[in-house]
């Protein structure tokens, strides 16, 4: 059974950090490509970040300096580093992935930026 686990999400000041984790099972996390998306209030869901299983990454062009997502294979688990936390990156955050040609999708975790 795949299981995708968010945490780490929560109530910042704008200008803050936080460090979401997404703990997986299931799946040979080593060699799977691992994302974040978010879906902020009324919007659709966007890529923020996604990082291979060689380490490459990729960032939205909104998060680019400001969040880095890293992976710990022996823990099986994706991290998403966000600092300068602005007001617009106030969303539901969720890991995903694609084993065996399914995508799954953790339960998502808040991400609340206040002023």
């Amino acid at each position: 059974q795949v299981r995708l686990v968010e945490s780490g999400g929560g109530l910042v000041q704008a200008g803050g950090s936080l460090r979401l984790s997404c703990r997986t099972s299931g799946i040979n996390f080593s060699i799977s490509r691992m994302a974040w998306y978010r879906r902020a209030p009324g919007k659709q869901r966007d890529l923020v970040a996604v990082i291979s299983n060689d380490g490459s990454r990729n960032y939205a062009d909104s998060v680019k300096g400001r969040f880095t997502i890293s992976r710990d294979n022996a823990w099986n688990t994706v991290y998403l580093q966000m600092n300068s936390l602005k007001l617009e990156d106030t969303a539901d955050y969720y890991c995903q992935t694609t084993w065996k040609t399914v995508n799954y999708w953790g339960q998502g975790t808040q991400v609340t930026v206040s002023s």
